[in-house]
């Protein structure tokens, strides 16, 4: 599946923002999706992510409460909207599509075999 990340920019501490990550060539109902984040001079790290049947979650502790992930099989597409966005949420976003049948946490990006280009998000304090 190809995966194709949108919605990122410039806001305010404070702010909302909603990413979207469309896919073509798969469907986002037949994998588990994740988003990552990779700040300047930083390591990738687990945002969130969705299972397959789009009934169970998980969250890095820094985004619970803020951020949340949603589908839309009919658009094929996946969202992360995050609220109450604070400076140390600017990064680089990345969507991604778990292989089928990998073995492992949600929060391994070695599950994921298909990647969204990236889309920058900064928050400004």
């Amino acid at each position: 599946v190809q995966l194709q990340a949108s919605g990122g920019g410039l806001v305010q501490a404070g702010d909302s923002l909603t990413l979207s990550c469309a896919a073509s060539g798969g469907t986002v109902s037949s994998r588990g999706m994740g988003w990552f984040r990779q700040a300047p001079g930083k390591e990738r790290e687990f945002v969130i992510a969705m299972n397959r049947n789009g009934d169970s979650t998980d969250y890095a502790d820094s985004v619970k409460g803020r951020f949340t992930i949603s589908r839309d099989v009919v658009k094929n597409a996946v969202y992360l909207q995050m609220y109450s966005l604070r400076s140390e949420d600017t990064a680089v976003y990345y969507c991604a599509g778990r292989r089928p049948l990998a073995f492992g946490t949600y929060r391994d990006p070695r599950i994921y075999d298909s990647w969204g280009q990236g889309t920058e998000v900064t928050v400004s304090s």
